[in-house]
């Protein structure tokens, strides 16, 4: 808890000083700082906190950071970590064979079940001789830029809660997820657009919808902003039609002064602060946001480059467009959805593994590739985090008696970032033969979010909130390591 320590009138004494030797103690202590902040001692006891700063401005990193913005390409539903970049040459001959293997899906629990064999032949790419599956021939061609964890472990293997783990680092709603403890650590370089963006797939949003990029118990201003690819970016943004010109900015004049007015009663409220700076946000974004998301100024090679021209690829690679344009003007974190929805609108394949994902792939990869070739050449992926990956993978056995569908798999599965100053051409960790569960080097959820804070210049185990009586940390309470191994 921060103790306001400017003098009162005390007999020269700060408050807390007044408290403590009248005998009150640790609890008048925490009794006074909390009763300051919600102006009992009234304006005077903190002139200087009166004043509005926004949330969003600019703040120092712990340290030199290596990335100044996060691009992070959520594979809804699970995608197979078999089928795509784990590669598992003993199960070539296996197909229909029963073998004994402990799975936990959406099945419950089970000893053992029929191998369905990988679907999709694999090959060796770049130096590195990484093994990639024909599902990714375009992202392939990038290996030697991409680190894979291949030992990748999460708490639930249900889709509800396994989301809000990727996604806030705790099983339960009511978190900030990590795009928020980004904007709360750092601010915005851009004060004119969202620091925490969001753009979902356009068959919907995935299952715990804005639970997935809400602020939790952090002040709104940090929660992500959805952006639409077609039409306006975000609903209801611009003014209407009939407001004379000027008249909305007088009233938004006149809100704010009420605001600040208000404030100056009410030092160190967080909620009024965050009101504040999101009327001055959403008003200059009305010219900055759409600006953002028009891609009339990319040339055709560049369109091309992402599938824009394609109907298959063109929603996905104008999201993945849109994501280099946000990131080139200063949003820190970046979040696609591939997949919505339910069953086979996302990477769910619990019926047909073949024509889900070719579907998925077949979506995604060119314009994943694209964007990590114009970052590389515009010299922006050495300070552009890219992450890929689902909340989970999929079980080396079928669901079902028969197809060659899979259930859930949080024991081991794969994940991968690149660029913002992660090795390129490694892989790390590795799950068993079958791809049933992590077994070197397991990575958790943790692991991962330590990852990403430590490149952008925050200390994954004192970024802190104190909320609760807590100072809460989006890696919990206990210490959690980057992934050092893969960290240029």
């Amino acid at each position: 808890m921060t103790i306001n320590r400017k003098r009162t009138g005390f007999c020269g004494r700060t408050r807390r000083e007044f408290l403590w030797q009248s005998g009150a103690g640790f609890g008048a202590a925490a009794m006074s700082s909390m009763l300051s902040r919600d102006g009992f001692f009234g304006a005077s006891a903190g002139a200087s906190e009166s004043a509005f700063r926004n949330p969003l401005a600019a703040k120092p990193p712990h340290f030199a950071p290596k990335a100044k913005s996060v691009i992070f390409l959520f594979m809804y539903g699970g995608p197979s970590h078999i089928d795509t970049f784990d590669y598992k040459p003993k199960m070539n001959g296996m197909d229909g064979k029963t073998v004994d293997v402990k799975t936990f899906g959406r099945g419950g629990h089970k000893a053992g079940g029929r191998i369905v064999e990988p679907r999709w032949k694999f090959k060796q790419h770049g130096q590195c001789g990484k093994w990639v599956s024909s599902l990714f021939p375009n992202v392939a061609k990038h290996v030697d830029d991409i680190a894979f964890l291949h030992s990748m472990t999460a708490d639930s293997p249900i889709h509800g809660s396994a989301m809000l783990m990727m996604n806030s680092g705790k099983i339960l709603s009511g978190n900030p997820a990590i795009g928020s403890w980004v904007n709360y650590g750092l601010g915005s370089v851009n004060e004119n657009m969202p620091g925490f963006v969001v753009m979902l797939d356009p068959t919907g949003g995935p299952i715990s919808g804005a639970k997935n990029w809400s602020s939790g118990y952090m002040p709104a201003t940090y929660a992500g902003t959805v952006f639409r690819s077609k039409g306006a970016p975000i609903l209801d943004l611009a003014a209407p039609a009939d407001f004379p010109e000027g008249v909305q900015r007088t009233l938004i004049d006149s809100i704010q002064n009420a605001n600040t007015q208000h404030m100056a009663m009410h030092p160190g409220n967080d909620d009024l602060a965050s009101r504040i700076a999101s009327y001055e946000l959403a008003y200059n974004m009305q010219s900055t946001a759409p600006e953002a998301v028009d891609l009339a100024g990319e040339d055709a090679q560049t369109l091309a480059m992402y599938g824009i021209d394609k109907e298959g690829t063109r929603d996905f690679g104008t999201r993945c467009l849109m994501a280099r344009r946000l990131v080139q003007r200063g949003v820190r974190f970046v979040q696609l959805y591939s997949g919505g929805a339910h069953n086979d609108d996302n990477w769910d394949a619990h019926g047909d593994l073949e024509t889900n994902h070719n579907k998925h792939a077949g979506h995604t990869d060119q314009p994943i590739a694209a964007l990590l070739a114009d970052l590389k050449r515009t010299g922006m992926l050495d300070e552009t985090l890219v992450v890929w990956g689902g909340e989970f993978g999929r079980q080396p056995t079928a669901e079902y008696a028969n197809g060659s569908g899979r259930d859930h798999n949080a024991y081991g599965f794969t994940m991968w970032m690149a660029g913002g100053g992660i090795k390129g051409g490694v892989s790390h960790g590795t799950t068993d033969e079958l791809g049933a569960a992590a077994v070197e080097n397991p990575l958790h959820v943790k692991n991962l979010h330590a990852t990403i804070l430590h490149q952008l210049g925050l200390d994954p185990n004192h970024l802190s909130y104190f909320y609760s009586g807590l100072d809460q940390k989006l890696v919990g309470v206990e210490e959690v390591e980057p992934i050092h191994e893969i960290i240029a």
